[in-house]
């Protein structure tokens, strides 16, 4: 597969990792699919809302703040699909970043991924947003990397 983003779309998620460093940040992706390409039309912040979502998975898991994990609540989901669809667009993927690790999934990422689904990455070191890479998951439930071309 192939995701196709501007880059002001870099921008955006790049200084979003940045400002919420080192906290996990998180965002909607929408724009649509040709063929086998994903074009990503816009990029939308949303709040890491793992603080108040994690009482709903695993006791264990719970340890685990806004620096290792993100959540995007519910309710937001369901008003960004209503946006996209307004303007004819879908929930292409979903963003977020990896303070101090790299911008590959960790097992967390692919056990609560949705097929289809882009997941852009952008590892943030040090507060300064370095390497970004998309991942979209295999018919075996796996993360592949995911083609990111730029667009004017």
């Amino acid at each position: 597969m192939l995701i196709k983003l501007r880059k002001e779309h870099v921008q955006i998620i790049n200084t979003h990792g940045e400002s919420t460093y080192p906290d996990e940040c998180c965002g909607v992706i929408l724009g649509y699919l040709l063929d086998d390409t994903k074009i990503v039309e816009e990029v939308i912040l949303t709040a890491n809302a793992w603080s108040t979502e994690g009482d709903n998975f695993a006791e264990a898991e719970n340890l685990e703040t806004t620096r290792r994990r993100y959540a995007i609540a519910p309710q937001v989901m369901l008003k960004m699909q209503k946006e996209a669809r307004s303007r004819n667009l879908s929930i292409i993927g979903i963003y977020h970043s990896h303070p101090d690790y790299p911008a590959i999934p960790s097992e967390w990422d692919r056990l609560y991924a949705w097929p289809v689904y882009s997941y852009i990455i952008v590892s943030v070191q040090n507060s300064q947003a370095r390497e970004l890479q998309s991942w979209c998951l295999d018919e075996n439930h796996q993360f592949q990397t995911e083609t990111i071309e730029l667009i004017i």
